[in-house]
């Protein structure tokens, strides 16, 4: 689904990826680990389209997307929920998802808006209260769901888990990991909380300086911790 061939990209004059090359097949969930700085969310926003490849390629179902857009990259069906909690605080929960899918018609946004509270039931009891008064779980949660409202075929995760409390950490491993068997979306997230989102993913790319330091199954990484804690050091 996603073909990413020795991309080089960075901000302004600095580079951050040097030559990474990835896949994300369908239905996956395939986890980013590494330090800070390595590089894991200049993927993400370069396949978004929030910054440019410099070199090399990437591919979306078989279409070079170097130059699209991020909104070219939402109708292809790639939708991305960046770290944060970045939600429109002053607009209401149904506001917000609203906006996630500014691209549909009003029939099928009706529906979409009703299929993804299904999937998050506290967001539908808060359903017209101001993003700014919900908690900082379930504002991720509000972020997960506008990322879902387009139906994507591949939604990309930029360490949903930072901020939270341990107990709603597990919270949120979980509905994403609901959300990849029940919707069979592909999932590419970057995450620092490493034993958690290696329970999730099917395959794992750890990031160190900006290339691949290690692919492979994350049982690999669970059972060798010493493999774990040089691809951090």
């Amino acid at each position: 689904m996603l073909e990413i061939r020795d991309l080089q990209t960075g901000y302004g004059k600095k580079e951050v990826l040097f030559g990474l090359s990835l896949d994300v097949h369908k239905e996956e969930i395939i986890a980013l680990i590494g330090p800070n700085g390595a590089g894991k969310s200049t993927i993400l926003k370069a396949v978004c389209g929030l910054i440019p490849a410099w070199k090399g390629e990437i591919h979306f179902d078989g279409v070079l997307i170097n130059k699209s857009s991020p909104a070219k990259n939402v109708a292809r069906g790639i939708t991305f929920a960046p770290q944060g909690n970045r939600v429109f605080g002053e607009l209401t929960v149904i506001e917000n998802l609203e906006i996630g899918g500014f691209q549909l018609s009003r029939k099928d946004l009706n529906e979409r808006i009703v299929e993804v509270l299904d999937i998050f039931p506290i967001l539908k009891d808060r359903s017209n209260q101001e993003a700014h008064k919900l908690s900082s779980g379930e504002q991720q949660m509000l972020s997960l769901a506008r990322a879902l409202l387009p139906k994507p075929k591949l939604l990309m995760l930029d360490e949903p888990s930072l901020g939270l409390a341990p107990s709603l950490v597990n919270v949120v491993f979980k509905t994403i990991s609901q959300i990849n068997q029940n919707t069979k979306t592909a999932i590419l997230i970057a995450e620092q909380k490493v034993s958690e989102v290696l329970n999730i993913c099917h395959r794992v790319y750890s990031i160190k300086l900006g290339k691949i330091a290690f692919s492979g199954q994350p049982t690999e990484l669970k059972k060798d911790k010493q493999k774990l804690k040089d691809l951090f050091l």
